[in-house]
């Protein structure tokens, strides 16, 4: 897996089972297409922030949760050729008449992965992040983000993965640099942790924190990172 597609959007909460059901039955076709795997995350533990946070990305409403989710691929190429193949297909356009959430605000991006750490498996609590990052940067950001991935993943993650914006739309409403108020010079960085649970990870970031190795300074403005916990309700 070399390739990711990333969603962030706001659902009613009252849709959660068909929001699923919509996401399980679009996920033959990604398969289809070249997909290897789709991830559906249901918010958790999603704090708002002072600057940033999930639920301005995607102007929630207060009955809205967030959702956060990934489209899997071998390559840049395949899923070049899976969206093509999507928006020509009569099944995806007849799921898009009747959405269980307001797609107008949805976030979307494509992401190159710059730093994979774990097998993975089927996780049973997952954190998610964005954040921006100076385009000149990207080197710097990938050596800090494997040493920061090494840690975690002692701690107790099975997967740490870091993705590089590549074919990052801006939008008319929503898009992922308003989410964390990127410059023209910066670029987006998609990234998530998959844990065994929760309590898994509530505990492994508790070690994470106390290692001198995570006390590096970031080569990012934190203040506008976004972050949250998510619990998988779809891993196909």
């Amino acid at each position: 897996m070399s390739y990711i597609d990333g969603f962030v959007a706001a659902v009613p909460a009252a849709n959660k089972e068909a929001y699923r059901k919509h996401a399980a039955d679009a996920a033959p076709m990604f398969h289809e297409f070249g997909g290897l795997r789709l991830v559906e995350c249901w918010g958790d533990d999603v704090p708002e922030g002072k600057l940033t946070d999930f639920r301005r990305s995607v102007q929630a409403k207060e009955d809205e949760v967030i959702v956060f989710s990934w489209v899997e691929y071998p390559s840049k190429e395949i899923r070049d050729s899976a969206g093509q193949k999507m928006m020509t297909d009569p099944a995806m356009e007849e799921m898009a008449k009747d959405m269980p959430f307001d797609a107008k605000r949805m976030i979307y991006g494509g992401f190159s992965i710059v730093s994979e750490i774990g097998d993975g498996g089927e996780p049973g609590y997952v954190d998610g992040m964005l954040c921006a990052v100076p385009a000149d940067g990207k080197e710097t950001y990938v050596t800090s983000a494997r040493r920061v991935s090494a840690v975690i993943q002692e701690s107790g993650a099975t997967r740490v993965i870091d993705a590089w914006g590549d074919d990052v739309p801006k939008g008319k409403i929503t898009d992922f640099q308003g989410a964390v108020q990127a410059t023209d010079q910066e670029v987006v960085v998609f990234s998530w942790i998959e844990w065994p649970s929760k309590e898994a990870r509530d505990a492994g970031w508790q070690k994470a924190m106390g290692d001198p190795r995570m006390q590096d300074a970031m080569p990012f403005d934190m203040k506008r990172m976004i972050y949250g916990g998510f619990r998988p309700i779809l891993d196909a």
